[in-house]
């Protein structure tokens, strides 16, 4: 396990020094004139360097410890992230329009170019990061076959991917929290990836769950983040604070509507979700939901007879480029409603964020569900 973490440090590390080489070196062969940051700021090119181990050392810091200095440390790397994600997005937009320029004989500067591209990739961070702290409410009706007529018009709350830690803390938990509740839901799911899986005070983050009440209670699934190594301090935390915690196939059957739970490790393997489905003894003649963590093997949910999946996970990709190699890998499962025969899948964007702070592309989101 040590090895393949320092392994996976490394070609992360690696990959940063690279294009943060890349962007360097790009800025400077663009000129972009006596005010550009180079010519302000001195020994740039160190200071460049830093930046590129900035994050893999904030993060190695974030395991171990969860003090103000390291929280701030931390937060600036990944606010530095989110700018760079679109800087190097800019450099390799230089490059093309440059190519193009000299193609077609149009009359524009290097200078111009540089101004243009990176302005625009600043502007495009702020905006992603605005745009990451305001989450908004997504109604979406659900017809689910077998439905009891006394789960008509009644509501649940799918609240997924809050990653409570460094960036997002208490005060984050408390306003999601207050939004939740002012919903009335008359059921909460949360799926997965409540905390950030960094050190953390896992109790404070999890006071504000305290607050729910729905009539049919409120429920607890691991994502993977939770699962990064053992889970029971969160489950615990989040059990304190009156949040039932469902694991591999455990069944609750709340006014004739079946709810199955399945956390991150065992749904991920086709073997260990399918053991799952089967010991809970889904009854095909009644309505049920699935809690997983992320919309993976929805043939084997619909193989089992399950009614309506609800996951997180994915983000959406959270920001671009990521949410076009996302939408590759998931597919209709990526964000929203869809189906796979007689099963309906509901994959939320989630609240939080995780790395950088910001969504382009994507927006964070609690889910209100109505049965109809």
């Amino acid at each position: 396990m040590r090895t393949r973490l320092l392994t996976f440090v490394a070609v992360v590390q690696a990959i940063l020094l690279l294009s943060h080489g890349f962007v360097y070196k790009t800025w400077l062969a663009f000129d972009p004139g006596p005010n550009s940051p180079q010519e302000v700021i001195p020994h740039f090119g160190l200071v460049f360097l830093l930046l590129a181990v900035w994050f893999v050392a904030a993060s190695l810091l974030a395991w171990r410890f969860h003090q103000w200095p390291v929280r701030i440390f931390y937060s600036g790397a990944a606010v530095w992230l989110a700018f760079f994600n679109f800087f190097f997005l800019a450099a390799c937009a230089s490059w093309i329009v440059y190519g193009l320029a000299r193609v077609f004989g149009w009359a524009i500067s290097r200078e111009q170019i540089a101004w243009a591209v990176f302005g625009l990739a600043v502007v495009a961070a702020v905006f992603g990061l605005l745009n990451a702290a305001f989450a908004r409410v997504r109604r979406v009706s659900v017809k689910l076959p077998n439905l009891p007529d006394v789960w008509r018009g009644r509501t649940a709350a799918l609240v997924t991917d809050v990653h409570l830690g460094h960036v997002r803390g208490p005060r984050f938990a408390r306003r999601i929290i207050d939004k939740v509740s002012a919903l009335k839901p008359d059921l909460v799911l949360l799926a997965g990836d409540y905390y950030d899986g960094t050190a953390a005070d896992v109790r404070r983050l999890a006071a504000p769950l305290a607050q729910l009440a729905p009539p049919f209670g409120s429920y607890f699934i691991s994502g993977n983040h939770e699962q990064f190594g053992d889970d029971s301090r969160y489950l615990e935390s989040v059990s304190d604070f009156g949040v039932r915690v469902l694991r591999a196939g455990d069944k609750i059957v709340l006014d004739g509507l079946q709810l199955i739970g399945v956390d991150f490790r065992n749904a991920a393997r086709p073997d260990r979700l399918r053991a799952a489905l089967e010991s809970a003894r889904i009854d095909r003649n009644s309505a049920s939901i699935l809690l997983t963590h992320a919309p993976d093997h929805v043939d084997i949910a619909a193989e089992a007879g399950i009614g309506l999946q609800v996951n997180g996970h994915t983000h959406g990709g959270q920001f671009f480029p990521w949410t076009i190699f996302t939408r590759r890998i998931y597919g209709r499962f990526v964000h929203g409603l869809s189906r796979l025969g007689e099963t309906q899948v509901y994959t939320s964007y989630g609240v939080g964020t995780w790395g950088p702070p910001l969504r382009v592309g994507t927006h964070p989101e609690i889910v209100l569900l109505t049965f109809e």
